[in-house]
């Protein structure tokens, strides 16, 4: 009971009632004696040492009065609420006490009730076991002589079995029973061998010998018949075996019994790979070689490969539930047979799995060869690319059956080749693609040059290589059922639906029911270098090598290539670069979730050599149109006789039909570019005038040139000029703009009227044409080019080499020549 002298316990009232027993007895929470030291104060007056006297006269020396009735006060508090609580703890347990003291009684009794008849039960026990000790005493010697005629018993049992051993073989040969016979052989055997020097052993023991050679004999005629089931043979097999025939020639017969039946199979496989004569397949090749290219293209199969029968998926199911599931078969029962059942038994102290392993991968390792063989000349004739499912579900068919294999003979390397061949197959259908591919863009390129040929496309979609009708400046496309933009908008997206359907059609190897698609392979190296580079990245370098190869037909009028094909081929190129390329790649790699591991080609390679085949047709092109408006202006200066021409009055038509090409030209590159940069153009650009007296030459030094007194003073100033003018690079590569495009073709085209005027001798009237055909031509040359000082500056030259080569360089007057150039 814990109270203190100082006032109440606060931590003592909010204990439970039930705690306090246990704080009487000195018990801890947990019902365990508490091992807190006990106080030695007298004065405590929870210790065991409490003194009442002692804390009375503390309590009268320290506190007052007042303190002393508090202290009175608060203690018969604290009697008060112990008697209280001591009454609720007592009528609270007063029913548990009462239950528990009728319990007691009870037990009394029952334990009483026990104890006697345990008593009982011992005297029984003692009763027992002197009966059973009376009884054993009383049998035991008729228990000795019943167990010496049990052991008689059994032994007259096994003599009545061993005379009767060679009935009851004789009964189970002709009952066929023969697995019976040997093992009612080999139950007797060693006891025969044991007494065989008794006599009448020795005669069972020879009687049962003839009967199991003739069971051995009929056994072995039915393994080389064969005309037994795979169960039978089994069971010959294993009855030979214990009958002691040599394993290894059991062995040899087994897989070559399996060997013809397996062989049968490959034959009928065979011959739904040749179901057709000879003189079919030579009519259907010359008919295949006869055909176009787009017989191979994904878009058109009207003239197919004659195929055998049967398609390639039901090739392969009969393939592996005739070929692989006897072979399986026979590889677990020879297993059984050779293996796991020579490992038991008699058979283990003989060595025979070793030796019935080796022959058995030599065995399956020569059919799988030659079905495998089969598989892919089966595989190869598959060359249409129309439909891709059938030959991807017919190898991941082919796949999973091999995996059978691997589980009955996990050292075997037939389901290594198997994969081999799946790769191989995909790899040569990514080739089949990518030729397909092939073929679609050069019959794509073919469609487009007879579009281009079309007598109905204007000039919208291009031009001639320099012949034809031209139209001028004001011509457009709307009359033109496929102008350049068309073409090459129908060009682009049949190429790129066509990557598209060939990369869905690819994607199928990968599918995620593939079995082989888990592979490591067909994980990283299929996707990585089989369809990102072997497909669509030598189709990219394809497109832009045979778009090159145009380029290559060198000649005066640049060979047959039309120039708009170069033209669109050029635009064509450079869309590969900007997004083309980037965005096949990107979908190639998000659809095979192809892995950089191994070293691939990067996007900026295929862009930059995209580019410069852009940039090579682009320049051929430029040079093409430049030398067709050359070869004109070059026949139209050597077939004139130049020094007995007649007096100017027209504008000659060649320079009308050189600005009609340039107008077209540059309609049809307009379609395709834009427009480009140009220099600010002066006012009077279109007023220019160029005669021997021009801005650029003044009349002073052509007064001069042309007396014979000063010919060296001419030709230097001539060539001091030239020293001082911006030298002018003809050939140099042309920029991706209408206006570069048009500068290089007038640049090409000026620059031969200037070099064949050089080689020709002018008579008066002759330097007056080419002074009027040089304004002409200022007048409309000028819009085309980024910088209209090039066109001044070849014009001015072409009139100054005129004018040296004059034999009379009499000039004619500006006023004359815008009259001509206006009428004209």
């Amino acid at each position: 009971m814990s109270y203190s002298s100082g006032g109440p316990d606060e931590s003592g009232r909010r204990r439970k009632v039930h705690g306090m027993l246990k704080l009487y007895y000195g018990l801890d929470e947990e019902g365990k004696i508490s091992e807190k030291s006990q106080s030695l104060d007298p004065c405590d007056i929870n210790g065991p040492h409490f003194d009442p006297e002692l804390y009375l006269n503390k309590l009268r020396r320290e506190c007052s009065l007042a303190e002393l009735m508090d202290q009175e006060t608060c203690m018969v508090k604290q009697i008060r609420s112990l008697d209280s609580d001591m009454q609720t703890l007592v009528y609270e347990n007063y029913n548990k006490f009462i239950s528990a003291t009728d319990t007691i009684r009870k037990m009394k009794n029952d334990f009483k009730k026990m104890e006697d008849e345990m008593d009982c039960l011992s005297a029984n026990m003692a009763a027992i076991t002197d009966f059973s000790a009376n009884i054993s005493g009383t049998l035991q010697d008729q228990h000795a002589q019943i167990t010496k005629l049990s052991a008689v018993h059994t032994l007259l049992r096994k003599l009545q079995f061993l005379f009767e051993l060679p009935a009851r073989l004789n009964k189970c040969l002709e009952l066929k029973a023969y697995a019976q016979a040997v093992s009612f052989h080999r139950r007797a055997r060693c006891v025969l061998q044991q007494y065989s020097h008794l006599p009448s052993f020795k005669g069972i023991q020879d009687d049962c010998h003839a009967i199991m050679d003739m069971l051995a004999q009929e056994l072995r005629q039915r393994f080389r018949d064969g005309g037994t089931s795979a169960k039978d043979l089994s069971e010959c097999v294993e009855l030979l075996l214990q009958l002691d025939e040599p394993a290894e020639e059991l062995c040899d017969k087994f897989l070559s019994h399996a060997r013809s039946r397996l062989e049968a199979d490959l034959q009928g496989l065979e011959a739904e790979i040749r179901p057709y004569p000879t003189a079919v397949k030579d009519d259907s090749a010359r008919r295949s070689s006869a055909g176009s290219p787009t017989d191979s293209s994904p878009k058109t199969s009207s003239l197919p490969s004659p195929t055998p029968n049967t398609d390639i998926l039901e090739f392969i199911d009969r393939g592996c539930n005739e070929f692989v599931s006897s072979l399986c078969l026979v590889i677990a029962s020879y297993q059984e047979l050779f293996i796991s059942h020579a490992q038991t038994g008699e058979l283990a102290s003989k060595n025979i799995p070793q030796m019935a392993n080796r022959k058995l991968h030599v065995f399956v390792d020569d059919l799988a060869a030659q079905y495998f063989s089969l598989v892919e000349r089966r595989i190869q004739e598959e060359k249409g690319v129309s439909d891709n499912s059938l030959l991807v579900r017919a190898l991941d068919r082919f796949h999973r059956r091999l995996q059978a294999v691997s589980k009955l003979l996990p050292s075997s390397t037939v389901p290594n080749q198997g994969t081999e061949i799946v790769i191989r197959a995909a790899t040569e259908r990514v080739k089949q693609y990518l030729a397909a591919l092939q073929s679609f863009y050069m019959d794509s390129l073919t469609d487009v040059r007879q579009a281009l040929a079309a007598p109905r496309l204007s000039v919208a979609g291009g031009t001639g290589s320099g012949g034809g009708p031209h139209l001028g400046g004001g011509a457009t496309s709307r009359d033109a059922p496929n102008s350049l933009p068309e073409l090459l908008s129908i060009l682009s997206a049949s190429i790129l639906n066509q990557i598209k359907s060939v990369l869905a059609s690819v994607h199928l190897f990968t599918a995620k029911d593939i079995t082989f698609s888990n592979k490591p392979y067909f994980k990283g190296e299929f996707c990585s270098q089989g369809v990102r580079e072997s497909l669509v990245v030598n189709f990219i370098k394809f497109v832009c090598q045979s778009s090159r190869q145009f380029c290559e037909s060198a000649g005066d009028k640049g060979g047959s290539t039309p120039p708009a094909l170069l033209l669109l081929l050029s635009r064509l190129c450079l869309d590969f670069e900007t997004s083309t390329i980037s965005y096949i790649l990107t979908l190639t790699d998000e659809q095979f979730l192809v892995q950089h591991h191994s070293p691939v080609t990067p996007v900026t390679i295929l862009c930059t050599e995209a580019r410069e085949a852009a940039q090579k047709l682009l320049n051929h092109y430029v040079k093409v149109q430049g030398l067709n408006i050359s070869q004109m202006l070059r026949k139209s200066v050597e077939t004139r006789d130049w020094v007995n021409t007649i007096e100017p009055r027209n504008v000659r038509a060649v320079m009308k039909r050189v600005v009609e090409d340039a107008t077209s030209i540059d309609v049809q590159v307009g379609l395709l570019y834009e427009e480009g940069v140009r220099k600010p153009h002066s006012s009077d650009s279109s007023k220019r005038t160029f005669s021997v007296y021009s801005s650029s030459r003044q009349p002073v030094r052509y007064a001069a040139s042309y007396t014979p007194s000063a010919p060296m003073d001419t030709n230097l100033l001539s060539n001091i000029h030239k020293l001082f003018s911006e030298r002018i690079d003809i050939f140099s590569s042309v920029e991706f703009n209408k206006v570069s495009v048009m500068t290089g073709i007038i640049k090409i085209s000026l620059k031969t009227f200037l070099e064949c005027v050089r080689l020709r001798t002018f008579g008066r009237y002759g330097l007056q044409q080419i002074q009027v055909d040089c304004h002409y031509l200022q007048m409309y040359l000028w819009r085309f080019v980024s910088d209209e000082n090039l066109v001044h500056f070849l014009l001015d030259e072409i009139v100054g080499s005129c004018a040296h080569r004059c034999l009379d360089p009499s000039p004619m007057e500006q006023s004359v020549i815008e009259v001509i150039c206006e009428r004209g």
